[in-house]
């Protein structure tokens, strides 16, 4: 399957969710700042491999809101749907090390991006975009933030503007139940849906990848790009299930990683490859991001990503 070229004025790709500002622990105990947010992420991972991209979302009236503008900016990153909203906090979060994985802790109560509502949807943004990216955790951040991201989903069905979603489930935010209904909500009505094999196996009770490509292909999603880790990804499109494999790689933190792939497998679809061939793009281009500390600062640009698969 390929994506046709649909005549459209805005960014070729909205993200819509919560930026972070980011404290990454260092082996040798300093705390390296940085950036993150799942939809950031994906918005700076495809803008680095060339795409039009934009972000639609609220940041504090502070330092680390003005940062995220830099950032953006600094990438190229569309920000005319960016909200800045007095009283409340642009979010945070800590992320430390540990022999098997990473452990984070947030400071997003409250935070500017959870005072979204309906009503600043941006319609006219979302009529111009060809595809709208958001995630489990831009709806789970609140009740508002949920709201928000059904009235887009909605809107975006009406303008004939493609749909994008990873789960990311994130139990700490609300329970399996509520994460399972709102997910599975819009999974049904995605182009491209893009799960972790962990949260997939979560949300639906299957444990494997094909089962789990089937379950949300009868649900309605056109495209499911299922990431497997170090295994690479599975992709199934309802006429075939290709695996992607995996590329070695010394992975020094591996946060942020699934975003990296998100962000290279849309902008590859929006310059006109098939499903399969993006995929093994954005296997290329995550397995680079995990090589060095942080959720943005490692994603790689186009031409890493090129090298990398020419090897």
């Amino acid at each position: 399957m390929t994506l046709s070229d649909g005549v459209k004025s805005g960014p070729d790709l909205l993200c819509l969710g919560e930026p972070m500002v980011e404290f990454n622990a260092q082996p040798d105990g300093r705390w390296l700042y940085g950036f993150g947010g799942d939809v950031s992420n994906v918005a700076v991972a495809a803008a680095r491999q060339g795409a039009d991209v934009g972000m639609v979302t609220a940041i504090g009236q502070d330092s680390f809101g003005n940062d995220l503008l830099d950032l953006w900016d600094a990438e190229g990153v569309d920000v005319s749907n960016v909200q800045k909203v007095e009283g409340a906090p642009t979010g945070i979060y800590f992320v430390r090390h540990g022999v098997d994985a990473h452990t984070f802790e947030y400071r997003r109560a409250g935070s500017a991006a959870s005072k979204m509502s309906p009503e600043t949807v941006p319609t006219k943004a979302i009529r111009a975009t060809r595809c709208l990216h958001l995630s489990g955790i831009s709806q789970a951040i609140s009740e508002s933030a949920l709201n928000t991201c059904d009235a887009a989903v909605e809107q975006a069905a009406d303008a004939g503007t493609l749909v994008s979603f990873d789960p990311n489930l994130r139990l700490g935010l609300w329970s399996l139940e509520k994460a399972r209904t709102a997910i599975h909500r819009v999974a049904g009505k995605c182009e491209f849906l893009l799960p972790g094999l962990d949260d997939a196996r979560q949300l639906t009770g299957l444990t494997t990848p094909k089962d789990i490509i089937a379950y949300y292909l009868d649900l309605g999603a056109g495209c499911v790009a299922l990431t497997l880790g170090a295994e690479g990804a599975l992709v199934g499109d309802g006429e075939e299930v290709t695996h992607i494999s995996g590329r070695p790689a010394q992975q020094v933190d591996a946060n942020g990683a699934g975003d990296c792939f998100d962000g290279a497998f849309l902008a590859r679809v929006l310059a006109g490859d098939d499903v399969t061939a993006a995929a093994k793009y954005a296997v290329a281009a995550a397995s680079l991001s995990v090589q060095s500390f942080g959720a943005i600062a490692p994603i790689p640009i186009a031409a890493q990503v090129h090298e990398a698969l020419a090897k």
